[in-house]
């Protein structure tokens, strides 16, 4: 059997293969009698039917297509054996099949084309000496001022509200109907689905349409009240959007918010803390490591971004394809942990859709990957057995009660920790400039932005 060679772009080699005339035949006489052991044809037991039968009641075109088959999948198995490649995914038929049925004889040489992916190979480009602008996460202490405030919220208790008007802050209960205004000024019909009864509303900023709660401001209880409003151009119900609609409300009950102190008894309802001088250094620790570990990954992010500028990679289509499943595959588990019916929701037209939006990204990824694999492999980087034991059983624990497939866990946590040790090590060999937060937000985004609200204005 001879066997040519040949690089392909997308990480292919292409294979010309001959096959000599007696192997040709001799697979030939060998289908063609399994066929006639199986074949059924009236007024013939199986097995019993002479060729010349066979061939006219089958078709010669059938037989050698059975044939072809097996010729070329046996001779390129043979064929990737002897040139010792490593395939990825299956092969790729490139002569035209029905063209080779009708040119196949079996007593000569057979001779066709394949293509075969395998391993991409990486072209690193510069590594060390990289310079990037990341941005920095601070740590803010009014960000644990606003979680605490957040807890304060839910053990917040209401207290009834008497001798004065309704404030920000305060919880409304109201009666209230909306309706469409007629050419003279007067109130028309109800607008479906702006009427409510007993209805509790907290009269703070971004509920209802604008003017709706600061309309209720100042309002004391069982008073009635007129509100001139319109629906937002950009309201989701397109029908209401810019429309003109007339609030009636009255203000049925009032109570504010009674907040708990933040002392040492908050600290032990609310956490397992017995201070709140514990609890707010736990939190302000937590929060820093977060800004820490942000800026981290930002650094990380902005290393990888570098490097794929200078790395050259032929991505083969089965491992790009591979990739989009996965990627694909991830989103259904998304939508399925929301209680979404993703046999419902992801029709063929969305699937199409998320797979040519998903392609991009699993080519970066997988560019990613393969870059840092190679830098690992040049550096000599490695991680141990013991950290993929460590982090493995960390992970397990935050996975309680849930099937893990462990050999999809154990290749998970290789691959995560090799990328960190082996980013970590070029984050040394890279000149970092850190900048503020938001100041590096992509200028496509800034134009998209500026486009967006010229449509509003």
């Amino acid at each position: 059997m001879k066997i040519t060679q040949e690089k392909l772009p997308a990480s292919q080699i292409g294979l010309e293969i001959e096959i000599p005339a007696e192997i040709s035949k001799n697979t030939y006489e060998k289908v063609v009698k399994e066929i006639a052991k199986t074949a059924n044809i009236p007024g013939f037991r199986k097995g019993k039917i002479p060729r010349p039968i066979l061939l006219q009641r089958l078709g010669s075109e059938r037989i050698k297509a059975a044939v072809l088959e097996e010729l070329i999948q046996d001779s390129l198995e043979k064929a990737i054996e002897q040139e010792s490649i490593s395939v990825l995914g299956n092969y790729r038929l490139k002569s035209d099949f029905e063209d080779l049925i009708k040119t196949y004889k079996p007593d000569e040489v057979f001779t066709f084309k394949a293509a075969v992916d395998v391993a991409p190979e990486v072209t690193l480009g510069q590594y060390q000496g990289l310079q990037v602008k990341a941005e920095e996460i601070v740590y803010k202490e009014e960000d644990v001022n606003k979680l605490l405030d957040e807890r304060r919220e839910k053990l917040a208790t209401l207290i009834p509200v008497e001798n004065r008007g309704a404030q920000m802050g305060d919880i409304a209960v109201i009666d209230f109907e909306g309706r469409k205004p007629t050419e003279n000024g007067e109130e028309g019909e109800i607008i479906q689905g702006t009427e409510g009864k007993e209805y509790q509303v907290e009269l703070s900023e971004g509920k209802f349409i604008p003017g709706f709660v600061e309309g209720i401001v100042g309002m004391n209880i069982d008073e009635t009240k007129k509100l001139n409003l319109s629906f937002p151009e950009d309201y989701p119900q397109k029908d209401l959007a810019g429309e003109a609609i007339i609030f009636t409300v009255t203000l049925k009950d009032l109570k504010e918010k009674e907040l708990p102190e933040l002392d040492d008894d908050f600290a032990q309802e609310v956490s397992e803390f017995e201070t709140m001088a514990e609890l707010k250094e736990s939190l302000e620790k937590q929060y820093k490591d977060k800004a820490a570990n942000d800026t981290k990954q930002n650094i990380h992010g902005a290393i990888v971004e570098e490097l794929l500028k200078h790395t050259s990679i032929d991505l083969p289509e089965s491992m790009l394809e591979e990739e989009t499943q996965n990627i694909l595959l991830q989103t259904a588990n998304q939508l399925q942990s929301y209680g979404m019916d993703v046999n419902q929701f992801l029709t063929r037209e969305v699937v199409t859709k998320m797979r040519e939006t998903a392609k991009p990204e699993a080519s970066k990824n997988l560019h990613t990957t393969l870059i840092i694999e190679k830098i690992a492999e040049q550096e000599s980087i490695s991680v141990s057995e013991e950290e993929v034991t460590a982090k493995t059983i960390e992970i397990r624990e935050t996975l309680k009660n849930r099937d893990v497939d462990e050999e999809k866990l154990t290749k998970y946590v290789k691959h995560d920790l090799l990328a960190e040790k082996t980013l970590d090590w070029l984050q040394e060999k890279t000149q970092v400039e850190l900048v503020p937060e938001g100041s590096l937000t992509p200028p496509e985004k800034e134009e998209l932005t500026e486009e967006t609200e010229e449509s509003n204005s």
